[in-house]
């Protein structure tokens, strides 16, 4: 039986396309810490985000008392970017988890703390 035969795989791969780099030895390390910067980064875009929609909300709320002509329509774009505000943090602490994430694997890559979970 060739080597060709004796590979089996659960998706249809064309064997030309195949990732080798199990078989030939190479393992790629992964950088925790530029992973752990990067969702601080994208954590701290997620902050402006909810402040920014946040201030927007405030403003439409102030232009639907100012001008009560347009006051439902400024009411309506003051939901919409209240929503966002709710958005923007959602996004914001779900990479403030992923962040925290990444520094556990970091620290657990090198030695610095183990999960013990039973004594």
């Amino acid at each position: 039986m060739s080597d060709e035969e004796k590979h089996h795989h659960f998706f249809h791969h064309n064997k030309d396309e195949e990732d080798t780099s199990i078989e030939s030895g190479i393992v790629e390390e992964v950088d925790y810490e530029k992973e752990e910067k990067h969702h601080k980064h994208l954590e701290h875009f997620g902050e402006l985000g909810a402040a920014a929609a946040s201030a927007y909300a405030l403003h439409e709320k102030h232009q639907a008392e100012k001008d009560p002509e347009h006051a439902k329509q400024h009411k309506i774009e003051e939901e919409i970017a209240a929503a966002a505000a709710v958005a923007a943090g959602g996004y914001a602490f779900h990479e403030k988890h992923e962040k925290k994430e990444a520094e556990e694997e970091n620290d657990e890559a090198h030695g610095k703390k183990h999960h013990h979970l039973f004594g």
